[in-house]
């Protein structure tokens, strides 16, 4: 069956879609980018001066690697979805099911760039000092409210970002009317032919963690908008400090994601392994959050100083290590419990 030519497009859609949705988004933001800095007028010329500090560009540069990795897991996960729930052989009968894919994202993202970002600018401009709702916040410095307007569109480009992949894998796999397939075809929905024994469990452990580790990045860039810049740090320490965490935050989750299947695992089912993730994120965050502020009255209640003597050092570092012993069992427990049927 998997000689069939059709069939095997079909099997390379879910690698085809990650890097239409991919390199869409990078083709975009380059133009983006080169209409911003290249023009020699002097907006631009204060652009280039922004974007030299590196808290600007490494921040950039760092929410462009979460939108590109949730981009790229949730457009494998919706072509591998549709192959596993409707078979290959329906999956095939899509025709140009690439070029519908990406004509709707090119759409989507170009409602994102130029529509949604300027209007957010816009938003933002009314809060700051002499807009019509400077006076919201009150005696609040000018970067909390910032922040607070960041926080808002980050959220609301992130849903736009999931609406439109959806809408874009639904139109792309849309089967022309009254199309059947052949009966010497038909193939069990969960049957993906060509897929080695090994990949469904590998590919779980994947969507887990790179969706763990994009929400994990997009949480640490929602945080730092609030913290005041360091401008006195250094590029090769600002981009160490934001990618070992994130690919720390992956191993982690894979681990987790690895240990909560087993090696008969038979089918993927994407949208499950994202699911858990985005569960075993919030109670590792929750958790955290919840013995922070335990440990935190203990140590006021406590005869000893809390800051001196190495307290605060050692409350860090225990907290590190919580987070990342409760990244694996969690993500261990989310995922066996959505995976409980198949395994």
């Amino acid at each position: 069956m998997t000689a069939n030519p059709s069939h095997s497009r079909a099997l390379r859609l879910p690698r085809d879609f990650a890097l239409l949705a991919v390199g869409l988004d990078a083709l975009l933001f380059v133009i983006n980018m080169a209409a911003l800095l290249l023009p020699s007028t002097p907006q631009a010329g204060q652009m280039r001066q922004a974007y030299a500090i590196p808290g600007v560009w490494i921040m950039l540069l760092a929410g462009t690697a979460v939108s590109w990795v949730l981009v790229a897991t949730l457009s494998w996960s919706h072509a591998r979805n549709a192959l596993e729930r409707q078979g290959v052989a329906r999956v095939a009968l899509a025709d140009d099911a690439r070029l519908r894919f990406g004509g709707v994202w090119v759409l989507v993202l170009v409602l994102n760039y130029y529509a949604l970002t300027p209007l957010f600018y816009e938003v933002q401009v009314l809060f700051m000092p002499g807009g019509r709702f400077a006076d919201v916040f009150g005696d609040s410095p000018l970067r909390i409210s910032m922040s607070v307007a960041m926080v808002l569109q980050s959220l609301i480009q992130l849903a736009v970002t999931v609406l439109g992949l959806w809408l874009a894998a639904r139109i792309a796999l849309m089967t022309r009317r009254g199309a059947s397939v052949p009966a010497q075809e038909e193939t069990l929905p969960a049957e993906v032919p060509g897929a080695s024994p090994s990949s469904p469990r590998r590919a779980v452990a994947m969507v887990a963690a790179a969706m763990l580790a994009g929400l994990q990045l997009w949480g640490g860039i929602a945080v730092a908008r609030w913290a005041p810049p360091g401008s006195d740090v250094d590029a090769p320490t600002l981009l160490l400090a934001w990618v070992l965490p994130a690919l720390v935050t992956f191993a982690l989750a894979f681990w987790g994601g690895w240990l909560g299947t087993k090696p008969g695992l038979s089918i993927v089912r994407p949208f499950r392994a994202v699911a858990a993730a985005v569960l075993a994120f919030l109670l590792v965050q929750v958790s955290c959050i919840v013995i922070a502020i335990v440990w935190l009255f203990m140590a006021a209640t406590a005869s000893f100083s809390f800051y001196g003597g190495g307290g605060l050092v050692g409350f860090i570092l225990a907290l590190v290590l919580l987070y990342m012993a409760l990244t694996v069992l969690l993500m261990r427990f989310a995922t066996r419990w959505l995976y409980r049927r198949y395994l």
